[in-house]
């Protein structure tokens, strides 16, 4: 793996888990799903018009259209509507420890369905990876959670899991940008008809509810879905995702940050044996290169 892709493996792994404690903000002040329409339609948008000024068309191939929906449907409607909605009862770290599972799925299906092979490191990393989460997992179970709201974000992670695979069609052929734009109207679209039979839309408004929709649709939103597909074409979607695994790490330090969460003893080890976990993963590509 070359220094670009860490730096922005890196930086996906930031953004995306900044947007746990953005979304938490948001989730107490308006609806989960009908905000979460709101900012896709806003971000589709924003994502075409970029697309079109970069010389993009409409023109995906047959993968990438499939792809497109795929990616629509599983991370954004599924995958960030019911975290969305798990978020109302449950802390965004907790959420952002669950959703690092995903690349233990990840390697699961890629080794069943597509014959992808791990070096024996690699194994040895994602299993400590999840060990880690394990651990941060149940302290939070025996300090008092929500286990409906957990169960979300387990359905919701194994949305992520398909959506990522999904970026198999879509890597190659170009138009990431106009992909990018697109699978946001997928998303819009599901949770918007979600929300007239879920929700009764009310909003409180503040500040930090503007501040935090604005991030969330212009830095997890755009921004990370694009370092996200162009990683996955350089790199591949089983080694692109160990970088999940920082999630945990960034997720737990920024809601401590910005929310006030607290930060327990069981909390650092799980996150220390995580990190050991991505060392060894990443250890087993230097040797496979």
């Amino acid at each position: 793996m070359d220094i670009r892709a860490i730096f922005m493996g890196l930086s996906f792994a930031f953004i995306w888990s900044s947007a746990f404690s953005s979304a938490r903000i948001i989730v107490a002040n308006a609806p989960p799903l009908a905000s979460l329409s709101l900012r896709f339609f806003i971000s589709g948008i924003l994502g075409v018009m970029l697309a079109r000024l970069m010389g993009q068309t409409w023109q995906l191939t047959r993968d990438q259209w499939r792809a497109t929906f795929i990616f629509g449907l599983c991370q954004n409607a599924l995958y960030l509507g019911l975290f969305f909605y798990a978020m109302q009862t449950i802390e965004a770290s907790l959420a952002s420890i669950i959703a690092s599972v995903m690349p233990l799925m990840v390697a699961f299906a890629g080794w069943v369905f597509y014959r992808d092979r791990l070096q024996p490191i690699a194994v040895l990393g994602l299993i400590a990876g999840m060990i880690g989460v394990v651990i941060i997992m149940g302290s939070r179970i025996n300090g008092g959670v929500d286990m409906f709201g957990i169960g979300l974000c387990v359905i919701g992670t194994i949305a992520l899991t398909i959506a990522t695979l999904s970026m198999r069609g879509a890597s190659s052929g170009g138009n990431l940008m106009m992909i990018v734009g697109l699978q946001m109207f997928v998303g819009a679209a599901f949770l918007a008809v979600a929300s007239l039979f879920l929700e009764t839309i009310q909003v409180n408004p503040t500040w930090p509810l503007v501040l935090a929709f604005i991030y969330t649709t212009l830095a997890p939103g755009l921004l990370a879905t694009w370092i996200w597909f162009a990683l996955v074409a350089r790199i591949g979607a089983v080694r692109a995702a160990t970088f999940h695994f920082l999630n945990p790490f960034f997720g737990v330090a920024i809601a401590a940050f910005l929310l006030g969460e607290k930060i327990g003893l069981m909390d650092v080890l799980g996150v220390a044996i995580i990190a050991g976990g991505i060392l060894a993963v990443q250890l087993s590509k230097q040797t496979a290169a």
